[in-house]
């Protein structure tokens, strides 16, 4: 693994086909969170650059949205081809900027690539017309559409939002996470080098506040994708209205994982651990509120407590970490107070703690934690922390555990362990939840992806995700 001892400067923003000099002026620093070291400084974009890039989307959807799927499905593949042949620098740059550790981003970056051939898939298999009488219903593009990627999982989150706007015969203007610039940049050489048509990808790094707000204002911009938090989510939706923009919000979680009485400890435990402290924790859909019965409780913690040394904290490039740092200075003194939250509304302690991981003083580490004696109505039971940090609740019954997993304001992802695979089917089904894995960790990119409640509006992923950049027209003779 190979690790970035010069400051690199970014400068520019990709426009219209071109990387150009940025007409913004501020400089940001990017920090590494495992050694806290500046590694690169980039100038941001400002509401010029915005409007240019969006000019020039604008300008490019006039003949992208005529084209054929053949068409698309060739630009999909080419650009699977490109991203794919650069999966290691994609990874390295990833842990090295962002903190992930290698075996997990490693899988996110792959994902990525093969979100454009599953986009491919999904797009052959959609019927764009339906006819009948003498009417006819098409599927048509929906215009310019902004998309705003968050930092913990660039690579995936880019192409994703990418393959499903080409597909669907958008043409993008892309805000990633500013933290995030050097994945971008590579990202960006695999897009350039795919040679799509001029104006149909543009990227601009900027904050939220700038360029972000710039894309959901402008009434050139027809609809808005966003990963994200709940809050900058429900501002998209307010501001937008005022030009009527078409969202996507995929939002937080607080995911529920219940285990059934008759789980296998020794399997299920590992894995929720796995599940909860996925990405370092800060994933959208890690399962952070472990549901176990009462009766089992006390095997529940010695279950735990022996499986907490496969999940070692430290530096994310050795294949053996588990857990690595925050991806900010700001996001660990935000998970710390989350942890000292816990033990101040009386949650107990099992696994992990306050402070800093030892011997990682210098970066962003937080200790991999597990709070016991948690009830659903605590602030860490409640909120999402974004960091390794696990409540353990216990419940009477089955029904009694789905009313403590739906007690909550969000409904992303949700997890069943059991041995009796229709009985965690039927407790899945009464799950309000957007995706519910049995027995595991799963992904299927046909499959869709979203929340119901406060976990965002739309979904994205396979034919739904193709489909929320589509209008219905009817004409009728």
């Amino acid at each position: 693994m190979k690790t970035i001892t010069s400051v690199k400067t970014i400068t520019k923003h990709y426009i219209d086909g071109a990387f150009v000099e940025s007409h913004g002026r501020e400089v940001m620093d990017i920090i590494n969170p495992t050694r806290a070291e500046v590694i690169a400084q980039i100038t941001l974009a400002d509401e010029e650059d915005a409007r240019s890039a969006i000019a020039a989307a604008k300008r490019a959807f006039v003949s992208f949205s005529r084209t054929t799927k053949e068409e698309r499905s060739k630009i999909l593949r080419r650009l699977h081809e490109v991203v794919a042949a650069r999966i290691r620098d994609l990874t390295e740059t990833m842990v090295e900027e962002y903190g992930g550790v290698v075996q997990f981003c490693g899988l996110l970056i792959q994902g990525g690539a093969n979100a454009f051939l599953a986009a491919e898939k999904a797009l052959q298999e959609l019927p764009l017309t339906r006819s009948w009488g003498k009417t006819t219903v098409t599927l048509e593009p929906v215009g310019v559409a902004g998309l705003i990627t968050p930092w913990n999982g660039n690579g995936l989150f880019l192409s994703a939002k990418l393959a499903s706007a080409i597909a669907a015969g958008c043409t993008v203007v892309i805000k990633p996470s500013e933290l995030s610039a050097l994945q971008t940049q590579v990202w960006l050489d695999c897009v350039h080098e795919a040679g799509l048509p001029k104006g149909v990808c543009n990227v601009v790094i900027g904050r939220g506040d700038v360029v972000g707000a710039e894309l959901v204002r402008n009434p050139d911009v027809a609809k808005i994708s966003f990963t994200g938090s709940a809050p900058v989510g429900k501002s998209i939706m307010r501001d937008g209205a005022a030009t009527m923009k078409r969202v996507t919000l995929e939002l937080g979680g607080k995911s529920p994982n219940i285990l059934l009485d008759d789980a296998v400890l020794e399997k299920a435990i590992p894995m929720a651990l796995a599940i909860s402290f996925m990405n370092s924790g800060q994933a959208c859909v890690a399962g952070t509120r472990l549901l176990v019965p009462k009766s089992r409780f006390d095997a529940v913690k010695r279950a735990i407590l022996n499986a907490m040394p496969a999940f070692p904290v430290g530096d994310p490039a050795d294949p053996k970490t588990a857990v690595g740092p925050m991806v900010t200075q700001k996001q660990c003194e935000r998970v710390q107070s989350y942890i000292r939250k816990g033990i101040e509304e009386g949650a107990e302690v099992l696994a992990g703690g306050e402070g800093h991981a030892r011997g990682l003083e210098a970066g962003h580490f937080v200790k991999p934690t597990v709070f016991v004696n948690v009830t659903n109505d605590m602030t860490i039971a409640r909120e999402e922390i974004f960091g390794p940090v696990l409540c353990v609740i216990t419940y009477e019954t089955d029904e009694d555990a789905i009313r403590i997993a739906n007690d909550t304001s969000f409904g992303l992802h949700a997890y069943v362990s059991g041995t009796d695979v229709q009985r965690a089917r039927r407790v899945a089904s009464q799950l309000l939840a957007g995706r519910v894995a049995i027995n595991g960790m799963f992904d299927d990119q046909q499959a869709p992806f979203g929340g119901f409640k406060h976990s965002g509006i739309g979904r994205e992923f396979g034919a739904y995700g193709i489909e929320a950049f589509l209008e219905p027209r009817a004409v009728l003779e």
